[in-house]
């Protein structure tokens, strides 16, 4: 199992998380093609990639913007337990989790809602998605709508 974690931009804090147990290939970015949907300008239509191999996991960046690891960029790399990349330089992070061992999502309301607020553009997988779900307040842009930069992937 693997689990990948949200985490508020600011703080440390959980925000949403998306479990999966037999998958070989986790796809994350803005494509809705994607197992990990992820709206923000700097997030790629395909950005990351996580590829098991056997028992282990490697993450490859797609992304134009670029993958982070304290602040280093990355082009792959192998995936340890409680690893946290940055999607772009300013975009989201998310944590990664090996195994059963990932914490459980619970996060205070006015944290997820302040997240939402500013990035009001998330969605995924609904066959994967953890049972916390919090609405938007801000209306969602149709795919026609969102026009991404040039430097964007």
């Amino acid at each position: 199992m693997i689990t990948l974690t949200l985490l508020h931009p600011h703080q440390a804090t959980p925000i949403k998380s998306w479990s999966f147990e037999n998958e070989s290939m986790i796809r994350i970015g803005r494509s809705r093609q994607n197992n990990v949907v992820l709206y923000s300008a700097v997030v790629s239509r395909h950005h990351v990639e996580l590829r098991r191999y056997g028992d282990r996991w490697e993450l490859i960046n797609l992304g134009t913007n670029g993958t982070y690891l304290e602040g280093t960029s990355i082009s792959h790399i192998p995936v340890e337990d409680g690893v946290v990349v940055r999607l772009a330089r300013s975009g989201p992070r998310l944590q990664i989790h090996l195994g059963r061992c990932a914490p459980k999502v619970h996060p205070e309301k006015d944290v997820v809602q302040e997240w939402m607020d500013t990035h009001p553009l998330l969605e995924t997988d609904s066959t994967h998605e953890d049972e916390i779900t919090q609405p938007s307040k801000t209306p969602m842009q149709t795919p026609s709508t969102v026009i991404p930069s040039p430097t964007e992937g």
